[in-house]
């Protein structure tokens, strides 16, 4: 089934393209790594996806429903951004951060329960600034799962997490990804990453060169080749600005 589906999207800021004519869908149960070099346009196609950002071209789908017409289905996604969010100075406690994103409708005892899936339940009362870095984003991830959403969506999760950290925050996402079923959508740099856990790739530079299964990609030469290339091209076009 089709949970997301990214129709001819294109997106420029300040007339230079930086998304051009992307189309790709996404299934559940999918745990999607999307790679491509700084400035390919990552970021920008989760802004489109999150309606963050809306003046794109072409036409983007979440549950059959367009994102620009119906705002609530936004709901359905629990997003951790590139950028972390936590003010380690504000002294709250883990379990009150988390709380701050419960709804009406969820029950207090929802972020016991996602606490101690993400192996915090323990440090529920300790204050944000005593955690370690793999610690913070796992309570971003608590607070992105307390109101149960179907697809989880992060942006380079791991750019500042030792290798430790980073090898305990892919189990957590497989994990989830597995066993609670959830579909997952990661931007990153890591390719190594994405082999060892991701089931799909999407590999992206302002165009989609390659949207598929991982095994196809990477048992490619000339995807990884083309991968390399563009990686390079862009390397080069920003030394040159």
């Amino acid at each position: 089934m089709s949970l997301v589906s990214v129709q001819s999207v294109s997106y420029k800021y300040n007339a230079e393209s930086v998304l051009e004519n992307v189309s790709f869908d996404i299934n559940e149960g999918d745990f999607l790594g999307i790679i491509g070099p700084n400035g390919a346009g990552k970021t920008t196609l989760f802004h489109c996806m999150l309606g963050l950002l809306t003046s794109y071209s072409g036409r983007i789908t979440i549950l059959n429903q367009d994102i620009k017409k119906n705002k609530k289905i936004f709901k359905k996604i629990g997003y951790i951004p590139q950028k972390k969010s936590i003010d380690e100075k504000f002294p709250l406690t883990v379990q009150e951060l988390v709380s701050l994103s419960l709804t009406r409708k969820t029950s207090k005892n929802k972020v016991f329960e996602i606490l101690k899936q993400v192996g915090l339940d323990k440090m529920k009362n300790r204050t944000i600034g005593r955690l370690s870095g793999g610690q913070q984003q796992r309570v971003l991830i608590a607070k992105a799962l307390v109101n149960n959403p179907i697809i989880l969506m992060l942006d380079e999760p791991t750019n500042e997490l030792d290798h430790k950290s980073q090898n305990d925050f892919y189990l957590l996402l497989k994990e989830l990804n597995e066993k609670n079923k959830i579909t997952i959508i990661w931007t990153s740099h890591d390719m190594d990453a994405v082999n060892k856990y991701a089931n799909k790739v999407s590999c992206i530079n302002k165009r989609m060169f390659f949207h598929g299964d991982k095994g196809e990609f990477f048992s490619s030469e000339d995807h990884i080749k083309n991968y390399s290339e563009s990686t390079m091209q862009i390397h080069m076009h920003a030394h040159d600005m």
